[in-house]
Order: structure tokens, then C-alpha cells, then sequence
């Protein structure tokens, strides 16, 4: 049987992953789709508003976190690549570098509500504010969801064969990783940055 590039014999070019995930992957870009048309419609109604709040956000924390979740992905790549080239080790050292750098996110993000807190922002000061909680909140939960996925890696990568089962789980889970990172690459400067009238 041929071997293919990546270490799985046989194995036809296909999405990675398993299909299951890109159903989701797809019905929740598109749930955030219609959250972001609702920002816009919020925003063009009250421009000043949404722009004098916008200001009261941190845009290098902001930038920050895209860094983040943007170099943790990169590991994350790393880590499937390991995984078809079958390299134990290499899976279970980017899978931690993943999550330790990932880490970095939450730990930034907490900083940001408290500071908000601090200030008497919550998510009821405003229809901007309402937004900002709810669609970061949500995107933490997801952040919180992939942390929760990538230690369950760790522990398969650990116990289980590095086979085309494995792949796919791996595979999987990067897939699901690589949404949270685009999520919020849309939700950076939609927040931050877009100034509003």
C-alpha cells in the first residue's frame, strides 16, 4: 500500500478532522455570522454611542490576544503534523505548548473583565457593552470548550496508538482550535478597532 505524505498509508486527501466537527465548525461561524450583522445594525443606529465606548477598550490587549491564540495555533499545526509523522514526543510537547501559550488568552481576558469591573463597565452600561460581554463570553466559553479538548489530547497521546484513529481525533480538535483563533481574529477589530460613524 502507498504511504502517503503525513505517515498514513492509504489514507485519500480529504478535510481533516472528522466531519462531524465541520458541521459544527460551519453552524457556528454562521451563528457568530448573524451576531456580527446585529453589532452593525446596533452600531450604524448609534454611531456615538458605540464609538465613545469603543474607545474604552484596550486595543494592544486586544492585539495581544490575536498574537496568542494565533502562535498557540501555530503549535497546534505542529502538533498534527507530529501526529501523522507518528512522532509521540513531538505531539505531546506542541499539544503543551498549545495550551500553555493558549493560557496566555484567558489569563488577558480576565485582566480586561476585571479592569472593566474596576471601572463600573458591565453588561448593562450599554448596548456596545452588551455586545462586548456577550460575544466575548461566548467566545471565552469556546476558548474554555478547546482547552478542555487539547487536555484530552494530552492524555491520548499519551496512552493511545498514533494511528489513523488518532489522527483524526488530533485532527479534529485542531480544526475546532483554529475556529476559536478565527473567531476572534473577526472579533478583534470589530470591537476594537472599526470606528463606528
Amino acid at each position: 500500500m502507498p504511504q502517503l505524505k503525513g505517515g498514513i498509508s492509504g489514507q485519500a486527501h480529504h478535510l481533516p478532522g472528522d466531519s462531524g466537527v465541520w458541521t459544527f465548525i460551519i453552524a457556528d461561524m454562521g451563528a457568530f455570522a448573524m451576531f456580527f450583522l446585529v453589532f452593525t445594525a446596533g452600531r450604524m443606529a448609534s454611531p456615538d454611542l458605540f464609538e465613545a465606548s469603543r474607545q474604552h477598550l484596550d486595543a494592544t490587549l486586544g492585539l495581544l490576544n490575536t498574537l496568542i491564540l494565533l502562535t498557540s495555533s501555530l503549535f497546534m499545526v505542529k502538533a498534527v503534523e507530529a501526529a501523522r509523522a507518528g512522532e509521540r514526543g513531538a505531539v505531546q510537547r506542541n499539544l503543551a505548548l498549545t495550551i500553555l501559550i493558549g493560557l496566555g488568552f484567558a489569563v488577558t481576558k480576565i485582566m480586561e473583565y476585571k479592569a472593566k469591573g474596576a471601572a463600573g463597565i458591565g453588561l448593562t452600561t450599554n448596548e456596545f457593552y452588551t455586545y462586548y460581554f456577550a460575544f466575548t463570553g461566548i467566545h471565552f466559553l469556546h476558548f474554555i470548550i478547546g482547552i478542555g479538548a487539547l487536555l484530552m489530547m494530552v492524555a491520548k497521546a499519551r496512552r493511545d496508538l498514533l494511528d489513523a484513529k488518532f489522527v483524526t481525533w488530533i485532527e479534529s480538535v485542531g480544526c475546532y482550535w483554529h475556529m476559536v483563533d478565527l473567531l476572534w481574529i473577526m472579533l478583534f477589530p470589530l470591537l476594537y478597532l472599526l470606528r463606528a460613524g
